[in-house]
């Protein structure tokens, strides 16, 4: 079987779900309070575009454990942002309808990015089995 070659983070599904997702989380966060634009909103946007810059940044590495790690560090920011929103529901500063939208995303994201990185763990340590 032959694997299509990713040239660019671009052609990763995962990269444009977590763009879609920090696309949706911008949107959101403009109906925040002003007074949260240096504290909380600021943070949720971080997280946001934290996991799609991870996955370029992983992608536009040489060794594929440098890769993994990136994803790693994508899903901990997901993992941020996750809590962050549900924050800002429990402060009624996101409504539920919203949040659930998001965690949506969250997951779909979730999902992706865990499946690339086991296809990498998987092909790391084939690599390290095969001798040349």
């Amino acid at each position: 079987m032959m694997m299509k070659t990713i040239s660019s983070p671009k052609d990763l599904n995962v990269w444009k779900e977590a763009m879609n997702l920090a696309k949706q989380v911008y949107l959101e966060t403009k109906n925040f309070p002003k007074e949260e634009v240096y504290g909380l909103t600021s943070q949720i946007r971080r997280a946001a575009v934290s996991v799609p810059s991870n996955i370029a940044e992983g992608n536009g590495r040489k060794h594929k454990k440098e890769y993994i790690n990136f994803l790693s560090i994508a899903n901990g920011s997901l993992m941020e942002l996750e809590t962050q929103l549900i924050l800002s529901q429990n402060i009624n500063y996101l409504s539920k309808e919203n949040l659930e939208l998001l965690l949506k995303q969250i997951e779909i994201v979730s999902r992706l990015l865990n499946g690339l990185r086991k296809s990498l763990e998987k092909s790391c340590s084939m690599s390290q089995t095969t001798k040349f």
